[in-house]
């Protein structure tokens, strides 16, 4: 028996690393439902093969879910690196809902600008930040231009943890990960060649550990850019729980089911009025809760 840690999966065959050995790994029977960043004990069954006997219980689970599917992407995560960039135009809707799912995962959640060298729309990009701030959440600002400034930047965020890399596509988060993790391409070709696949592509959610002479320093996890992020695996409670900025509010509720829509006496909507709760994050509150009453119809 040995103790590893997935770092690729592809359906329902897996790659686990047991200190630096990879294993294609199996799973007993039909079971699925095991994801990047699980810690699981395999048994050897061949040269480079393995069973999964056992997955350990997991710290947190992270999903994307919409009318079509729920997909599970990565567990066991600390930080979230959530990139944008001045260019192309990054969605707030996106960065707000991965920012829920986040905090209902107590994550520590993180905001990098990318590409600050294009001056034309960094004030703007950082005026459409600014609301995120407020809420607490740091703004890194960065550029692949100067990746000595950007490794000396995020690595610190993100020692000794396992940080989750995640954004839409087009933001920069490849060049990202190949200035943190530059062994990623041989890390990724080891995989392939231990699942007897051909070239790497990006449509999969891989980990790399990040080492600094010889010694680990952080775990990263890279998932595909997306660009939608449903949350229709969460309940009200936990919706509520992705916004903070709510909790003072919550107790002046009247009722103690208030759903914060259009109840009486409801403490948000108050603060919502009094200008304590920015109108966009409420909105986006409306849009999430609207979906999931939607999908349970169906």
């Amino acid at each position: 028996m040995m103790q590893g840690r997935i770092i690729s999966a592809h359906g329902r065959h897996y790659v686990a690393r047991v200190e630096d050995q990879l294993w294609h790994c199996y799973t007993r029977g039909k079971r699925a439902g095991i994801c990047v960043g699980d810690y699981v004990t395999i048994s050897a069954q061949g040269q480079n093969e393995a069973r999964i006997e056992t997955v350990h219980e997991r710290r947190n689970l992270l999903y994307r879910s919409d009318e079509m599917r729920s997909k599970q992407f990565a567990a066991n995560v600390d930080v979230l690196l959530f990139i944008t960039a001045v260019e192309p135009r990054f969605s707030e809707d996106l960065l707000g809902r991965a920012l829920t799912a986040a905090w209902n995962e107590t994550l520590k959640p993180y905001i990098i600008l990318n590409k600050i060298d294009i001056a034309s729309g960094l004030a703007e990009a950082r005026a459409r930040l600014q609301l995120y701030h407020q809420l607490g959440v740091e703004i890194i600002e960065c550029t692949i231009t100067d990746s000595e400034d950007l490794s000396a930047k995020l690595l610190p965020l993100i020692k000794g943890q396992t940080a989750l890399l995640l954004g839409q596509s087009a933001m920069g988060k490849s060049s990202i990960l190949n200035v943190l993790a530059p062994e990623a391409k041989a890390h990724t070709q080891a995989h392939s060649q231990a699942l007897g696949t051909g070239r790497h592509t990006t449509t999969k959610t891989e980990l790399y550990d990040i080492y600094n002479d010889g010694e680990l320093v952080a775990s990263l996890i890279d998932s595909p850019g997306f660009q939608n992020f449903g949350l229709l695996h969460l309940s009200d409670e936990q919706i509520i729980k992705g916004f903070p900025e709510f909790n003072e509010a919550l107790k002046q509720c009247r009722f103690y089911n208030c759903r914060h829509l259009q109840e009486p006496g409801c403490g948000v909507i108050a603060a919502l009025e009094q200008g304590q709760i920015q109108p966009e994050r409420y909105q986006l509150y409306q849009r999430i809760i609207a979906e999931n009453e939607a999908a349970k119809r169906w």
